[in-house]
């Protein structure tokens, strides 16, 4: 049964998109069938992923009730890429009726021909956000491992409980991953212990290093394993990846 994730943060420049690239990656690498659905205005992922011309992008189905369009990036790994105008969706939408479940109906119509489907959320809790929540099983969180960006954690934790109360009782926190760690600093590994006190077994064991091989892969247009295989964060993101599949299944 196909699975449908949340990869959310309040706070940008924790690593968000890079999660999702290249834990989808590394999940397609085993075996497994990948939509990635890019939700952010900025279109960070769809440039990640050197996707530079399409046709319709998921402005143009949550405006128009248009079908979505997947797009190829390898075999079992397509993506619904996004477009600046994705901006003024939220106005857009305003006065829609339904307008949290539009992305949830969506999906439904692509969602059997994949075992996951993620779900890149912009840097903020609008409605955008809420329509993935609303579609979704699970959220999964990165969390850099600095101070600032463990304070938006508490406004998120509130919209997903929000979420789960009153439009999607399933939806749930299935994890929560480090990013950009450093194990030689004091403050990363204090900022791991508390969020594992706080979190609990949702923390997971694997956790994904500072890797200049992870910040070079988006600018030519590929995932981490298809950039450089042999590096920390090609390694990380497929340990991350096992986890994720002994979690999930």
């Amino acid at each position: 049964m196909t699975k449908i994730i949340s990869i959310a943060n309040h706070k940008g420049g924790v690593g968000k998109t890079t999660t999702t690239v290249n834990l989808s990656a590394g999940l397609n690498r085993n075996g497994r069938k990948i939509l990635c659905v890019d939700l952010d205005p900025q279109a960070n992922l769809t440039q990640s992923l050197g996707i530079t011309e399409f046709e319709s992008s998921i402005y143009d189905s949550l405006t128009q009730n248009s079908d979505l369009v997947p797009l190829s990036y390898r075999k079992g790994f397509d993506v619904i890429p996004s477009h600046i105008n994705l901006s003024g969706a939220e106005v857009e939408l305003f006065n829609e009726p339904g307008r949290e479940y539009i992305l949830k109906g969506l999906l439904n119509k692509v969602k059997e021909n994949y075992d996951y489907i993620f779900i890149d959320c912009p840097p903020s809790l609008g409605l955008l956000t809420v329509n993935a929540f609303v579609a979704s099983d699970k959220l999964l969180i990165p969390l850099q491992a600095e101070y600032l960006a463990t304070q938006g954690l508490a406004k998120l934790m509130e919209v997903t409980q929000k979420v789960q109360e009153r439009i999607n009782p399933g939806f749930e926190l299935m994890g929560v991953v480090l990013t950009r760690f450093n194990k030689r600093l004091i403050l990363n590994k204090d900022i791991a212990r508390s969020v594992e006190k706080y979190f609990g077994d949702i923390l997971f064991k694997n956790s994904v290093r500072e890797n200049i091989s992870i910040a070079e892969a988006p600018s030519v247009g590929k995932d981490i394993f298809e950039y450089n295989s042999s590096s920390n964060g090609a390694f990380d993101f497929l340990q991350l990846s096992k986890e994720f599949i002994e979690r999930m299944e």
